[in-house]
């Protein structure tokens, strides 16, 4: 598992419990036994009683509950009601087509730097009255103030400090539509406002899992009575970071910190598919985002390295940070291990990495050097375990 790339406290650099963050459903988590960990300075759990295996097979085969509170969420609100001022400004920082996205629709994008750079990976949905923005624990306080820099005054940008649940799996959608029977009809990467207990809550058909399921912005005060509701589902188990982990390296989503940074540029990141059509070269608007001369380029003539999936031939993980060479004995790294694990769902080690374009071929072969032991890998497509999202 990469929670130590990700922002976790690696033991020899401990932060006092005390000085961390607590989300609105840290008493809920103690009282299910939950093993607790520094997390983006968050105390999140790490798993519960259960434990990582189970929770990560449960996950696959019903639905798995989880707090991602700790994640930012970022209101950008204009105050003319001119969601199209909004859409601009945002447009100005993420290269896809924010014009373009229809009210109760979401996307993935990220934050470019100036030289292509990957400063954060997101989401962003349209409301009627604003655009919500979810992003990464360790960057929020960035990208809220990245965002506001690139804003006019007539446009509001500020924290929205609601709990953010997300409940994955197939049995996911039967859930939660006990509690809100107008889910079931969303597909994946609708937003929309629903009553749960009573409670306006917004929820999208999204996750970081590669199952089914929705992500769930419940205000702070609301928020243990809805999860509760949620986990008293006989299909439905608390799911800790362990798990979310091994979820998402099944399911080929990159980590930032890890897989991407900004040092990574989304070509590399194999993440282009994300660039909208209308912001590519040729495009309605292409280009205007940060680093879009570097990106456009590599879009066009193809970058020097790529982001792979990797299969172990042995048994033996391989983990972040591994160099990886092109052959069994001699010569230099030609790449890295970027996010390594055990994959439950296959049975067997999986990785994620990244090499030269020419050696980034389904089916070629690689070395990782596992303390002093060169491991042979295949290069292989991703997702590892196929998505199953609603797309229909």
């Amino acid at each position: 598992m990469s929670l130590q790339a990700a922002g976790a406290v690696s033991p020899a650099a401990p932060v006092p419990a005390d000085s961390l963050a607590q989300t609105p459903l840290h008493a809920l988590h103690l009282r299910l036994g939950a093993r607790m960990v520094p997390f983006a300075d968050y105390a999140m759990p790490l798993q519960y009683t259960a434990g990582l295996l189970k929770e990560h097979g449960h996950t696959r085969a019903a639905a798995g509950f989880f707090d991602v509170s700790h994640m930012g969420q970022i209101a950008v609100t204009p105050r003319s009601g001119d969601a199209a001022e909004a859409a601009g400004a945002l447009e100005m920082l993420i290269p896809i087509d924010i014009l373009g996205l229809g009210v109760g629709r979401q996307r993935y994008g990220f934050l470019t730097d100036e030289a292509g750079g990957i400063l954060d990976d997101l989401m962003v949905a349209r409301l009627p009255d604003r655009f919500h923005v979810v992003v990464n624990a360790a960057n929020k306080a960035a990208d809220l103030a990245r965002i506001r820099a690139h804003c006019p005054e007539s446009i509001d940008v500020a924290l929205v400090p609601d709990a953010l649940i997300a409940l994955q799996g197939p049995k996911a959608a039967e859930v939660l539509a006990r509690l809100a029977p107008e889910t079931a009809a969303m597909r994946f990467m609708d937003v929309r406002r629903v009553a749960i207990l009573g409670t306006a809550c917004l929820v999208s058909r999204s996750g970081y899992t590669g199952e089914d399921g929705f992500e769930i912005a419940v205000p702070a005060e609301a928020a243990e009575a809805v999860a509760e509701a949620l986990l008293a589902s006989p299909e439905v188990l608390p799911i800790g970071l362990g798990a979310r982990d091994s979820l998402r390296l099944e399911a080929g989503l990159p980590l930032h910190g890890a897989d991407i940074d900004p040092g990574t540029s989304p070509v590399e990141a194999s993440l282009a598919w994300a660039i909208s059509p209308a912001r590519r070269s040729g495009g309605a608007r292409p280009g205007g985002f940060p680093g879009a001369e570097r990106i456009l380029a590599e879009m066009q003539a193809g970058p020097a390295r790529r982001r792979v999936g990797l299969r172990a031939e042995g048994r033996a993980p391989v983990r972040a940070e591994a160099p990886l060479f092109a052959a069994e004995a001699g010569g230099e790294p030609v790449g890295r291990v970027t996010s390594g694990g055990f994959g439950p769902s296959l049975g067997a080690p999986v990785a994620m990495g990244l090499l030269p374009t020419g050696l980034a071929a389904p089916g070629t072969r690689v070395f990782a050097d596992v303390r002093g032991q060169r491991l042979p890998l295949l290069v292989s497509p991703l997702p590892f375990v196929p998505a199953g999202f609603k797309r229909g």
